[in-house]
């Protein structure tokens, strides 16, 4: 199996980036990646304002993948995740939507423990692994590893774990794939700023989609779609969420967009991936007994 080590950085998505590695479509590779800090964060006396900011979610890559072509869509399955044995979460004046109550600094580190998150002597939480930076390389300029865009990158996404495939636009040749940003758990909206930030190995795939075109990153879960779209205002953000999911709603079935919206008003969710990044990032998750496949293009 081929292994792509985290000496392999980017520090921003570009198509200027030249590939660190190359696989093969549905070749097995497993992914080294550092946690959001870079490995800055070691101990509870290091703390968020004395690391430097610039270099965080730098994500492991770029991956070109053998014969994808830019246009072209690709699925990149995540077969597992593999977590190392401790995390961090930080809390830091002005991180989150109540950073204002956070006179001082403080870090965490987490132990994780026969599949547990150690978070105090009486608190264990299960592990919920995902990933938080997956992208591709956009089409022109550069976008610093932690925005998340149509490209993907920071989405903080929690349903982008084993078991779920993430679909993007190849908008260069060979897509360059890179990743990192682990989290052993977060919930929605990653409120205080972080989740369990934690390094690790990620087991990947990635397929070539023949006919689909989509606009923003799609996630694929056993019994859902998830339309996944970032921006910096959440009403410009929800309506657009709303307008790709009905156009792929009103195409899978040949309806009209009036019944699409129907359909999706009656059976959808829209849900917040995250609200702590430069740009906001939603979801719109519609079940499989709607949209039983990504339609193929006319």
């Amino acid at each position: 199996m081929k292994f792509i080590g985290s000496e392999k950085l980017i520090y921003a998505f570009s198509p200027d980036n030249p590939p660190a590695a190359s696989v093969d479509l549905d070749e097995l590779f497993l992914v080294d990646c550092p946690d959001c800090y870079s490995g800055q964060i070691r101990s509870s006396g290091d703390l968020r304002p004395n690391i430097d900011t610039s270099i965080m979610d730098a994500s492991t890559g770029p991956i070109s993948v053998s014969g994808i072509r830019a246009g072209e869509t690709i699925k990149v399955r995540v077969h597992d995740l593999f977590l190392a044995e401790s995390g961090v979460m930080v809390t830091a004046p002005g991180l989150g939507p109540l950073g204002e109550f956070i006179s001082e600094p403080d870090t965490k580190i987490i132990r994780i423990e026969k599949g547990l998150a150690v978070f105090s002597d009486t608190i264990r939480l299960p592990l919920t692994p995902m990933i938080g930076v997956l992208g591709v390389a956009p089409a022109e300029g550069s976008v610093h590893c932690a925005i998340p865009g149509d490209h993907g990158g920071n989405m903080d996404t929690k349903d982008i774990r084993p078991g779920n495939s993430v679909y993007f636009t190849s908008f260069v040749d060979g897509a360059n794939l890179a990743l990192a940003d682990f989290h052993a758990c977060m919930g929605d909206g990653e409120l205080s700023g972080t989740g369990i930030e934690i390094a690790g190995k990620a087991l990947l795939s990635v397929s070539k989609v023949p006919g689909v075109k989509i606009r923003t990153p799609v996630i694929e879960t056993p019994s859902e779609f998830m339309v996944v779209v970032s921006g910096e205002d959440f009403a410009a953000v929800s309506k657009r969420a709303v307008k790709e999911s009905v156009d792929l709603i009103s195409s899978y079935h040949g309806i009209s967009l009036a019944d699409g919206y129907r359909l999706l008003s009656a059976t959808c969710d829209l849900r917040i991936s995250q609200i702590v990044n430069e740009k906001i990032t939603l979801r719109m998750v519609i079940p499989k007994s709607i949209l039983g496949e990504l339609p193929k293009s006319a």
